[in-house]
């Protein structure tokens, strides 16, 4: 039987490499599992950021945990099974986004949770809009926008991983040298784990670090099990707890991060075919993964939780196993459902100290903004967006007086600094000569894929 001419040029594919092969039951759970301990921190730290801002008692924290992980496990299946043209059916998991917290957190000061929870709702539908027509703006969106953004996200949250450290704003011991003890030791144990283990240990480093505080925590006799003992057995999250109220200033606010946050689930879409399945991201792929990012959003606010997004951190451990199978992803997306179901759980991570919370949190909160390293290539055009716009995004909340000069609300969307330097990255990269001709670059990489 004679060769297919293009026999020697395909390239082969193993079932770690396809995205719909299915690993025997006794591996895919615990890979399933595998990508859960990955992310699981990362998601259940911004509601316990955000119950502190909104002063929230331990039972309604215990609740902001309980939606956090149904509204992942619901979100992560979107992405992995699909629906229509919705999900990039491929081993994307959810989880609550860090990078919505810079200005989520001003806003939940000023307005409150509802105003909030309004605003991602939009952004949210915004975002499916986004997804429909990705394919003809993709091109708007240059690297140097997105690692720009990234970089501040990690800048602006550097403070309040060091608060959490610290004990926690408003806390009566306060920067005392027990908490900053324990931060380290947890910072100490998460480094450790990273650098010497290996496999999903070293993947879930930030997991190991979180639960050696715990321990010792405990030992010390400083962990409060109140709240846990109070929380219910099994409960189904009860959609629009608080209700939403629509600002305009804070539906524009959470509107222009979603967009950002947005391209970040583009960056993790490619990086999981490209490393993973040989092959650049399709079109489809792309669009339906922001489309599902647009729903989970959505679905997130009406669960009374913060807007979500695909996990960068579970990218690497697709990276790291080679098993780019989906329905290992989509048992994950299970076992986060379950846990969502079961509020004890919720109350076991809201005993958790805040300093333990601080220690792992400087980790994740640092290691983001460091993205922009490999996002940008730093010639002289890049390097004076990169200047003009971190000139805005760190020195504006640290000049508050000059946000506070501005007419309206226009100074609350100032004063995080993450606005006004993302559009000053998007106008400046549009406007400087110089830019090269990503639409032609991005038609050619998918024409390429679809000869092949």
């Amino acid at each position: 039987m004679s060769t297919p001419p293009d026999a020697k040029t395909r390239p082969s594919r193993t079932i770690n490499q396809n995205p719909d092969a299915m690993p025997p039951l006794s591996k895919a759970i615990p890979l399933g599992l595998q990508h859960i301990m990955a992310m699981f921190a990362g998601n259940v730290t911004p509601p316990i950021i955000i119950a502190g801002v909104i002063g929230a008692n331990p039972a309604e924290q215990i609740f902001l945990i309980q939606v956090a992980l149904f509204v992942a496990g619901v979100s992560t299946l979107v992405q992995t099974i699909g629906i229509g043209p919705i999900g990039a059916r491929l081993p994307i998991v959810q989880g609550t986004s860090f990078g919505f917290l810079p200005v989520a957190l001003p806003l939940a000061k000023a307005f409150g949770l509802p105003a909030v929870l309004g605003a991602s709702f939009v952004a949210g539908l915004l975002q499916f809009v986004l997804g429909a027509f990705l394919k003809k703006i993709r091109h708007w969106f240059s690297p140097v926008v997105t690692g720009i953004v990234v970089l501040l996200i990690g800048i602006t949250l550097m403070p309040a991983g060091l608060n959490y450290a610290a004990g926690g704003v408003g806390a009566d011991d306060f920067a005392s040298p027990s908490n900053l003890l324990l931060a380290l030791f947890v910072l100490s144990m998460t480094i450790a784990v990273h650098q010497y283990g290996r496999g999903f240990i070293k993947a879930s480093s930030i997991l190991f670090g979180l639960l050696a505080g715990y321990i010792v925590a405990i030992a010390l006799g400083i962990v409060d099990f109140t709240s846990l003992s109070n929380a219910a057995w099994f409960a189904f999250p009860k959609p629009l707890e608080y209700g939403m109220t629509f600002s305009g200033t804070a539906i524009i606010g959470m509107t222009l991060i979603m967009f950002v946050v947005g391209l970040e689930t583009i960056g993790n879409i490619s990086a999981i075919t490209t490393t993973g399945a040989g092959r650049p991201a399709q079109d489809r792929e792309l669009s339906g993964g922001v489309m599902a990012d647009g729903v989970a959003t959505s679905l997130a606010a009406v669960f009374n939780t913060l807007p979500n997004t695909a996990y960068a951190q579970n990218v690497g451990l697709i990276t790291l196993t080679g098993v780019v199978s989906r329905h290992v992803v989509t048992i994950g997306g299970l076992l986060l459902i379950a846990m969502g179901l079961f509020p004890k759980l919720g109350g076991l991570v809201a005993a958790m100290p805040p300093a333990v919370l601080g220690g792992a949190g400087v980790v994740m909160i640092a290691s983001a903004g460091l993205k922009i390293i490999k996002e940008c290539e730093l010639d002289q055009r890049n390097m004076l967006i990169i200047a003009v716009s971190l000139s805005l995004g760190i020195g504006l909340p640290a000049v508050e007086e000059i946000s506070e000069t501005m007419p309206g609300q226009l100074g609350l969307l100032l004063k995080s600094g993450l606005v006004p330097a993302a559009l000053a990255a998007l106008l400046l990269d549009a406007i400087l000569p110089g830019k090269p001709d990503r639409r032609a670059k991005l038609a050619k990489a998918e024409a390429e894929y679809q000869n092949r």
